[in-house]
């Protein structure tokens, strides 16, 4: 057998686990004894496989989310660089019923802003300058991430396979223009039943969330899947991670100064 098809199999291997503990409702083993524990471009390819079962089932991608932005949030999962994932419409926890969403393992939150584009994403010049034109507005956002490898015993391309621990997303009411505040110049709070459980900053993802979405709009256009206008954009968490507990209500509020821009509410309901 070429080293080539061992590479497939073990690619094909990683995500048929990854597979059993959503259809199982069970974490499974880590994949990185299939990938390696840091190679990103075969963890894609896992990803990949993934995206395309939940598109043969009926999903419909919607945008990305971008993870592993804020150095608390890397601290936490023991891993040094951003990865990205896929988001699908039956992640909107505001919007499809609880029946219909995908199940959740082992949830956790985090407070985000969350971009939706007017525009394209696949020139040359795409630095935060360049993307924050193709902004139509942000909002403030909850991401549910998940994990199905037990315990959260994740290396990078464990995350990266698994399409970047995606589980569920709440995005806010009101809409941001971006000629209204900075989104590095934000500040987070989120309560879990009014108790402070994370605080953070625009400038905890990677210095600026518009540094992030510069980061994936180069990486998806060199991945030759561009972002496009209507996409909506998860930039990363603006502090750490909370576990909510079933029956909690969770929000994140967003401010500019003393001025609230925005606000998020989402009851994690005890049946998942």
């Amino acid at each position: 057998m070429t080293t080539i098809a061992v590479e497939a199999d073990r690619i094909r291997a990683a995500a048929e686990r990854l597979s059993r503990a959503v259809t199982g409702g069970q974490p499974v083993a880590p994949v990185r004894d299939l990938i390696g524990p840091d190679d990103g471009a075969t963890a894609y390819a896992v990803q990949r496989i993934g995206v395309r079962e939940r598109v043969a089932a009926g999903a419909r991608v919607v945008g990305r989310k971008i993870g592993l932005t804020a150095p608390a949030v890397q601290r936490q999962l023991g891993v040094d660089q951003p990865d990205f994932g896929v988001l699908f419409d039956d992640m909107d926890a505001g919007a499809t019923p609880v029946g219909r969403r995908p199940r959740l393992l082992q949830p956790k939150i985090e407070a985000e802003l969350a971009f939706v584009l007017g525009a394209d994403l696949d020139a040359e010049d795409l630095d935060a300058a360049g993307v924050r034109g193709a902004v139509d507005y942000a909002v403030a956002a909850l991401e549910i991430v998940d994990s199905r490898i037990a315990g959260w015993d994740i290396s990078f391309a464990d995350t990266v396979a698994d399409n970047a621990s995606s589980g569920w997303y709440v995005l806010g009411g009101e809409r941001l223009s971006l000629e209204e505040f900075e989104p590095r110049d934000i500040v987070m709070s989120m309560t879990v039943d009014g108790e402070i459980v994370s605080t953070g900053t625009g400038s905890a993802c990677l210095g600026d969330p518009l540094n992030a979405l510069a980061w994936l709009a180069r990486t998806a256009r060199d991945f030759g899947e561009p972002l496009r206008a209507g996409e909506l954009v998860l930039s990363g968490a603006l502090g750490p991670m909370a576990v909510p507990r079933p029956g909690a209500r969770v929000r994140s509020q967003l401010f500019g100064g003393a001025r609230l821009l925005g606000a998020v509410d989402f009851l994690l309901e005890e049946e998942q």
